[in-house]
């Protein structure tokens, strides 16, 4: 998660339009959807759009990284409010739900998670982050065995948005894995 460098006002209204272009043709196209049309849609040129996003990872990334501060604050909130199994439960089907947004956002995350190099693996250490304290916070309670590791939850529950990317079923299939992992996930 990069900072974003202080732009001259035009710059910044391209980064801009290329953010909400970039989103509205990723929520019809998916994530590998031609970057030369977000760069129409935007009002830009091609090389306006890489100078700003180098790669298709890095425009995701600023895509996302919004979703990423929440779902980091989500977590606060939830580990205040609820007991520590069910906001465990909780943050998992919110990361499962902004996971999803864009066709192919789940891979992309998957890829990522153990690829240093990758310009999503911020985001994805950030949210690994939130995982693990909720985690901790489940496992010192009692709800979550002790051997379960938070880039083990991560990876499950970037393997249950995977599958709600792929298959038909949407919000039942997420309940429905979700409530299986969360039953492996208990204490025995």
């Amino acid at each position: 998660m990069a900072d974003t460098p202080v732009l001259r006002s035009d710059a910044r209204r391209n980064y801009e339009q290329v953010l909400t272009a970039a989103q509205e043709v990723f929520v019809k196209e998916g994530i590998d959807a031609s970057l030369r049309e977000v760069a129409r849609q935007a009002g830009v040129g091609i090389g306006t759009l890489y100078r700003h996003f180098p790669t298709r990872e890095a425009l995701l990334d600023a895509l996302l990284r919004a979703g990423v501060d929440q779902l980091r604050q989500r977590a606060d909130v939830l580990a205040r409010e609820q007991t520590p199994d069910r906001a465990l439960l909780t943050w998992l089907h919110e990361f499962v739900e902004r996971s999803s947004s864009y066709r192919g956002v789940p891979a992309s995350i998957a890829a990522a998670l153990h690829n240093k190099k990758s310009d999503l693996y911020a985001s994805c250490e950030a949210m690994r982050l939130s995982a693990a304290q909720l985690l901790a916070r489940a496992q010192q309670a009692g709800a979550v065995r002790s051997d379960v590791t938070a880039t083990e939850v991560f990876a499950m529950a970037s393997g249950v948005a995977l599958v709600a990317d792929q298959m038909a079923g949407g919000k039942a299939i997420v309940d429905r894995l979700l409530a299986l992992a969360m039953t492996g996930l208990a204490r025995r």
